[in-house]
């Protein structure tokens, strides 16, 4: 499935472009000590390998740590010039644990995305200012709901800028995966994220995971195999259905899954949203927000309509019962369009 992006101004970072015309590019970052060349270099090439596309990164939070009495803007304007001078491209790094001291004070403490928005637009504004263009910017939480609202509130004001996205201290895998990927559902499905990072727990030796996550991440979200519900299409039919996992309790939801995408065919140019989820864990609640929900027990499947439970039905029965209910909403669909 395409998924329309954000109109994001591309960026040249290496031998390749970052912006909504070109692929979502997929990156890591070394952990080696810079001053350990060897491991470095070795740790770039591992990378590499895994298909990683990186560029130079710096946190405006990180900025008052060094040369105190020295103002921000001139650290800027030096990192900028240097890159410059070596044809290198930044990410403005905006961390929720490091964020800029001077913005922190004009918010109230229970705000944390307001003085990590106003630092990300100053330094925008800066480097703009002074004709560096080559620049992303990334605003990361260890909250992936945080991610999702931060990110979305830059780019309605800042459409035009390439988006890093990331969760950061997501943790070990699975889970930092799946905390990782429901952020970049909600944000990919709606256009927002031009590169991403899957942050991961793990020795230098399997950094190239971070890749392979990424990569798998960018394929299940085009291809409708969500853990949560977004419409990559808001105008059309969208069928979602979450990635297979050890929770699954009946294989079957697999060929559920496909046979729900066939039969539904017809409703293609209706804006309605179907859900089906593989268990009884994420199911239930995962379904809330789509207009028709399947989540799979071991022997039967369980339908909703939003947060409404319509009933539990065998394998061989949840289609029929399913056209149904998509037929009540067609005929729902097309009264409120004349009623308009």
């Amino acid at each position: 499935m395409e998924i329309k992006r954000n109109p994001t101004r591309s960026v040249k970072v290496g031998n390749i472009f970052i912006g909504s015309a070109h692929p979502i590019a997929v990156q890591s970052m070394t952990a080696t000590h810079t001053t350990d060349i060897d491991a470095t270099v070795a740790l770039v090439n591992d990378l590499h390998r895994a298909g990683a596309q990186d560029k130079v990164r710096y946190n405006p939070g990180h900025l008052y740590h060094h040369e105190r009495n020295r103002p921000w803007q001139d650290k800027v304007k030096f990192i900028a010039e240097t890159a410059a001078a070596h044809d290198c491209a930044l990410r403005v790094g905006v961390n929720c644990g490091s964020v800029d001291p001077a913005q922190k004070e004009k918010f109230d403490d229970k705000d944390s995305l307001g003085p990590m928005l106003a630092s990300a637009w100053e330094h925008c504004e800066l480097l703009e200012s002074i004709g560096f263009t080559r620049f992303v910017v990334s605003l990361k939480d260890s909250d992936p709901s945080k991610v999702v609202e931060v990110n979305r509130r830059f780019a309605e004001q800042r459409p035009d800028i390439p988006l890093h996205l990331g969760v950061t201290e997501a943790g070990l895998p699975p889970d930092g995966i799946i905390k990782t990927r429901i952020a970049f559902e909600q944000l990919i499905g709606r256009g927002i994220g031009d590169t991403i990072r899957v942050s991961l727990t793990v020795p230098n030796s399997k950094k190239a995971m971070e890749i392979e996550a990424g990569n798998q991440i960018i394929d299940d979200i085009r291809n409708g195999r969500l853990r949560s519900v977004v419409a990559l299409d808001p105008s059309k039919l969208n069928i979602i259905s979450c990635p297979s996992c050890s929770r699954v309790e009946n294989e079957a939801f697999v060929e559920l899954a496909q046979d729900v995408k066939e039969m539904t065919t017809y409703a293609k140019d209706y804006a309605i949203t179907i859900a089906v989820m593989g268990c009884r864990v994420n199911g239930p609640g995962e379904t809330d927000d789509a207009d028709l929900g399947l989540w799979c027990g071991p022997s039967k499947v369980n339908l909703k309509k939003g947060e409404e439970s319509l009933g539990a039905y065998p394998y061989d029965e949840i289609l029929g019962v399913l056209r149904v209910e998509l037929d009540k909403l067609i005929e729902k669909k097309k009264l409120e369009s004349v009623a308009s």
